[in-house]
């Protein structure tokens, strides 16, 4: 019995390829390699084609075109607009320069005439302390002059008296008449 179902199966696969042998016979394969269906398939492809282009040509291109155009523009503007902003840079970078360079001479001027204002403040300061110092100090001299009259006075007169005393100690008499020019001479050198 097995050897019946495995003829029967095998006449079934013979009838089965004796149908697509007959068949690849008379049918050509694959309906794109078919040479009597290539005129209409080159006028599909011709007429898919033109089609293709119109609406590329017509719809998309255009488009793309102002894209890209936009694109451009926005691009040079940009370029335009940072050469500006360059230039205007520049020249505040110049104005900084210039406003830096203008402050420190400004700065030196101001500070020169501010060591000059106190050069002669302080040469005037001089002056007044000078005279003030002058003035004391001839106060002072004419103080200590006076002083020192007065000192001689007292030493002088104090002079007499001690000679006085001294010549009374001794046991001699004198008068001031004589002991006056006796002690200016003797206090003269």
């Amino acid at each position: 019995m097995a050897t019946e179902t495995t003829q029967a199966a095998g006449d079934g696969l013979a009838d089965t390829v004796g149908v697509a042998s007959q068949d690849a016979g008379s049918a050509p394969g694959m309906p794109q390699l078919d040479f009597a269906t290539w005129g209409n398939q080159i006028f599909w492809l011709v007429l898919a084609l033109i089609a293709i282009y119109l609406v590329l040509s017509r719809v998309a291109l255009p488009r793309i075109a102002a894209v890209l155009a936009e694109r451009q523009g926005t691009i040079s503007n940009d370029i335009a607009k940072a050469e500006d902003l360059k230039r205007q840079a520049e020249a505040a970078e110049e104005a900084y320069n210039k406003a830096l360079a203008d402050a420190r001479a400004e700065a030196q001027a101001i500070s020169q005439r501010t060591r000059e204002e106190i050069k002669a403040e302080v040469a005037e300061a001089n002056k007044k302390a000078d005279a003030e110092i002058a003035a004391k100090a001839a106060e002072s001299e004419k103080a200590i002059n006076e002083i020192r009259a007065t000192a001689m006075e007292n030493v002088e007169a104090v002079a007499k008296e001690t000679a006085l005393a001294l010549v009374a100690a001794l046991g001699g008499s004198a008068d001031a008449k004589d002991v006056d020019p006796a002690v200016a001479n003797r206090m003269k050198g």
